[in-house]
């Protein structure tokens, strides 16, 4: 695991996001965190961070996540991300990689149903459970067969929740907005960050 692609693409002297570094291994941490953003860049999208070995494994599902076992969503695999991003909601100023609002839609823990989560990454079939706040059960991320995301070039998985007490034909990215730490929304979120950059300006 390595932050090297993570930290190349950002100037941390310019955008708020952590710069990081890894953290402890991932067995040593008792509990493995688990975060879902809402990211509004040049299209919105969520990313699925889960932690292992130090990092938050991190996939960019552009639908979002969907509580119907008959709804596979597309989740491309990015760069991994450090763990203290887990609690990053802010905006990434105009002209930086990523540039937009972010905010921590759903948080929690998870727990791999393979304890070597490393050879099921390379089988490309990770099954897990969440306990978030808005998304909780059993779920899977499959590699589809073509491999890659589209013009992306960057790995393609399925994001698919499977049938037990929490499945739902619910829509939960559209009734569910708020974040779970701030209780804002992404337009509350925009309208706080300019108005802050607003009055720095000022001084």
């Amino acid at each position: 695991m390595s932050l090297r692609e993570y930290q190349r693409k950002r100037r941390f002297g310019v955008t708020p996001e952590p710069p990081g570094q890894p953290g402890p291994a991932a067995r040593r941490t008792g509990r493995l965190r688990y975060v879902i953003h809402q990211h509004q860049a040049r299209q919105l999208h969520y990313d699925l961070r889960l932690e292992w070995n130090g990092v938050l494994l991190s996939w960019a599902v552009p639908k979002g996540p969907s509580p119907d076992p008959a709804v596979k969503r597309l989740a491309v695999r990015v760069e991994d991300h450090p763990v203290d991003y887990a609690a990053f909601e802010g905006m990434i100023p105009e002209g930086e990689y990523g540039a937009g609002t972010v905010l921590v839609w759903d948080r929690g823990t998870w727990a791999p149903d393979d304890e070597d989560v490393d050879a099921a990454l390379r089988r490309g079939e990770l099954k897990f459970t969440l306990h978030g706040t808005k998304l909780k059960g059993s779920w899977v991320l499959v590699r589809t067969r073509s491999g890659y995301g589209g013009a992306s070039g960057r790995p393609a998985w399925l994001l698919i929740k499977h049938r037990d007490a929490y499945a739902s034909d619910r829509e939960l990215t559209a009734s569910m907005p708020r974040s779970v730490i701030s209780k804002r929304t992404l337009a509350e979120i925009t309208k706080a960050n300019k108005a802050s950059v607003e009055r720095a300006r000022a001084h």
